[in-house]
């Protein structure tokens, strides 16, 4: 079990695997929402754990600090059962590196739930940077969320791996890991950059994301200054 603000999470006792959905949520927004929802009912998942980055490895650490984040996912997901926060990471010291979440994570699931980290097309493409990024197949599925009109690389590294590890829905569940799954999404035009530079500018981010988040960033006065 891990502890999250103080209370146990509570791992999903229907079949089913754990997605991973790792981000710095800066802050969410309906597009997380709404493409982590459509994953849930699409895949064989018991749950989806929101995971903040305390410190990501490959960007400049946002402004604001991960404790706000992480508490604007608690918020944004609150009435969802099958969503978690998950702040493993802010307990962590120095980059938050994704393969250490998993092995956390796998230790306390066992070996035999099925684990799959999910991640956009953007992502896909920088993974040979990601640090140990040839253990996270050893350790959880990859599940690849596609846009209309993305076209996925078939060559060199990353075109050996969607070849090698191609899989379907239905292995993420027969296997704990191993399996890479593309996922195409409803289309969700929504930036958590363009909402920070909206709330920078004193204009209104309403219906891009939830009420409950915008009532926490006034509360604290995020997203105030020019970054």
């Amino acid at each position: 079990m891990s502890e999250v603000s103080g209370e146990t999470l509570i791992y999903p006792e229907r079949s089913g695997a754990v997605g991973v959905f790792g981000g710095t949520f800066n802050p969410i927004h309906f597009g997380h929402l709404r493409s982590a929802l459509e994953l849930l009912e699409a895949l064989p998942l018991a749950q989806l754990r929101f995971m903040p980055a305390s410190e990501p490895p490959h960007r400049a650490s946002p402004q604001v600090s991960a404790t706000d984040r992480a508490a604007m996912v608690e918020r944004a997901i609150a009435g969802e059962r099958r969503f978690v926060c998950d702040r493993r990471e802010l307990d962590r010291e120095g980059p938050s590196y994704t393969v250490e979440s998993l092995e956390e994570l796998r230790h306390e699931l066992g070996d035999e739930r099925g684990i799959c980290l999910i991640m956009g097309c953007d992502a896909l493409l920088g993974l040979p940077n990601w640090h140990r990024w040839e253990e996270l197949l050893s350790l959880a599925h990859l599940v690849i969320m596609a846009r209309p009109g993305w076209v996925f690389p078939d060559q060199g590294v990353l075109g050996s791996l969607m070849r090698d590890h191609a899989g379907v829905a239905e292995d993420l569940v027969r296997e704990p890991a191993g399996s890479l799954v593309t996922q195409t999404l409803s289309p969700q035009d929504i930036s958590a950059t363009n909402i920070r530079v909206l709330l920078q500018s004193g204009l209104s981010a309403r219906y891009l994301l939830p009420e409950s988040v915008l009532a926490y960033i006034a509360e604290r006065g995020l997203y105030a200054e020019q970054e």
